[in-house]
C-alpha cells in the first residue's frame, strides 16, 4: 500500500491494531478477576471497536481503491504521454535513418558509377598507352597536340605566323614553323619523342639493372634526336640559329629537368630547346607580344611619315594662302580706290548738272 496525503490513514490503522491488542489485555485480566458486568462492557466495546474496525476497513478499501484508480489513471497519462513521445521520437529517428539511408543509396550510386567511369577511363589509358607505343600513331600524337597549341595562341590557319608540314629547302619536313620576327626567323619545331626506354626506366616494377640499362637508352635515344633535329632543322641563312623540340608529356619533361641535366646541356650546345605544352604555350605567348609590339612600331612609323608629309603639304598650303591673301588685299586696296574715284566723278556730275539748272533759271 502507497500513501502519500499526509499520512492519516496509515496512523488510523495503527491505532486501531492498538485498540484491539488493549481489549484483548483487558479481557484476559476481567476474566481472571470474575467480573461479569464489566466483561459485557467489554464485549460491548469490543463489538463496537470490531464494528469500527470493519467500518474503517471498508472505507479504507474503499479509500484505497479510489486512491489506486487514481494513481492507474495519473499513470496511464504519463504512459500515454511517454508513448506519445517515444513515437514521436522513433517517427523522428526512422525519418533521419530513413534520409540518411536514401542518401547512402544515393552515393552509393554514384560510387558506382564513378567506378564505371573509373574502368572506362582505364580502359581509354591501356588504348593510350597501346596507341603511344607505336611511333607512327605517337608521332601523329604529338603533330595534333602540337598544332592545338598554336592554334590556341595564334588563331587557327593563321599562314602568316605559322604553318604545319612546312617543306624546308632541304627536303626535310618540318612538324610546324614559326614565322617569329627578325632576329629570330623562321624557327623549326619538331613533335616527335623517344618514349619506350623512358617507360621502361620509369616502371618501379622493374629491376634496377633493368631500370639503369633503360636510362642509358633513354639518354642515347635523346641526344641523337637532338642530333637529328639540330641538322635538320637548323639552315644557315633560312631558318634561325634554333630549332624547338616539343615533348608533349608533361612527365617526360619533367624527368630530363629533374634528373638529366646532361640532355640539357647536350641540347643547348646544338641549340635546340626542349619544351613542354606548358613551357610552349609562353614561349609562343611571348613571341605573339613581340610581334605585335613590332607591327605596333610599323604602323607608328607609318603614321609619323604620314605627319611629315601632311606637313608639308600645310606649309604649302599656307604660302598659297598667303599669296591668295596679299592678292585680295592688292584687289581690295584698288577696289577702294576705284570706290573713291566714282565717288569723285559722281559729285563732278552733280556740280556740273546743277550749274546747268542754275543757267537755265537765269535765262529765264
Amino acid at each position: 500500500m502507497y500513501y502519500n496525503e499526509d499520512g492519516d490513514k496509515m496512523e488510523y490503522l495503527i491505532i486501531g491494531l492498538l485498540v484491539v491488542l488493549l481489549i484483548l489485555v483487558v479481557a484476559l485480566i476481567v476474566r481472571k478477576n470474575n467480573n461479569n458486568d464489566l466483561v459485557e462492557k467489554i464485549n460491548r466495546l469490543e463489538l463496537e471497536v470490531v464494528k469500527e474496525i470493519s467500518d474503517f476497513k471498508s472505507d479504507f478499501a474503499r479509500d484505497i481503491n479510489e486512491d489506486f484508480d487514481k494513481l492507474n489513471d495519473r499513470m496511464d497519462a504519463k504512459l500515454n504521454v511517454m508513448n506519445d513521445k517515444v513515437n514521436s521520437r522513433l517517427d523522428e529517428n526512422f525519418e533521419r535513418t530513413n534520409k540518411t539511408f536514401t542518401n547512402v543509396l544515393e552515393r552509393l550510386s554514384k560510387i558506382d558509377e564513378a567506378q564505371k567511369k573509373i574502368d572506362s577511363l582505364s580502359g581509354d589509358i591501356v588504348s593510350l598507352q597501346g596507341v603511344l607505343t607505336d611511333k607512327k600513331t605517337r608521332g601523329i600524337f604529338g603533330e595534333v597536340n602540337l598544332e592545338h597549341i598554336l592554334s590556341n595562341v595564334f588563331g587557327v590557319n593563321n599562314k602568316t605566323i605559322y604553318q604545319t608540314q612546312y617543306t624546308l629547302p632541304n627536303g626535310t619536313i618540318a612538324d610546324s614553323v614559326l614565322f617569329a620576327p627578325e632576329p629570330l626567323g623562321m624557327i623549326a619545331i619538331d613533335s616527335k619523342f623517344p618514349l619506350e626506354s623512358y617507360q621502361i626506366m620509369v616502371d618501379k616494377n622493374n629491376s634496377v639493372n633493368v631500370r639503369t640499362q633503360a636510362e642509358k637508352q633513354f639518354k642515347i635515344d635523346m641526344k641523337k634526336h637532338i642530333d637529328a633535329i639540330s641538322s635538320k632543322y637548323i639552315i644557315p641563312g633560312v631558318t634561325s640559329d634554333q630549332a624547338i623540340m616539343f615533348l608533349p608529356a608533361e612527365a617526360l619533361f619533367a624527368e630530363v629537368n629533374a634528373y638529366h641535366n646532361d640532355i640539357l646541356d647536350y641540347a643547348y650546345k646544338k641549340r635546340v630547346w626542349i619544351t613542354s605544352p606548358t613551357t610552349l604555350i609562353s614561349t609562343l605567348t611571348t613571341i605573339q607580344v613581340i610581334i605585335k609590339n613590332i607591327e605596333r612600331d610599323k604602323y607608328a612609323k607609318v603614321i609619323h611619315n604620314e605627319l611629315i608629309l601632311l606637313d608639308t603639304e600645310f606649309k604649302r598650303y599656307k604660302e598659297r594662302w598667303d599669296k591668295l591673301y596679299r592678292s585680295i588685299e592688292t584687289v581690295s586696296k584698288d577696289v577702294k580706290d576705284i570706290h573713291t574715284t566714282t565717288d569723285k566723278i559722281t559729285k563732278r556730275f552733280n556740280s556740273i548738272n546743277q550749274v546747268e539748272m542754275d543757267t537755265k533759271e537765269i535765262e529765264k
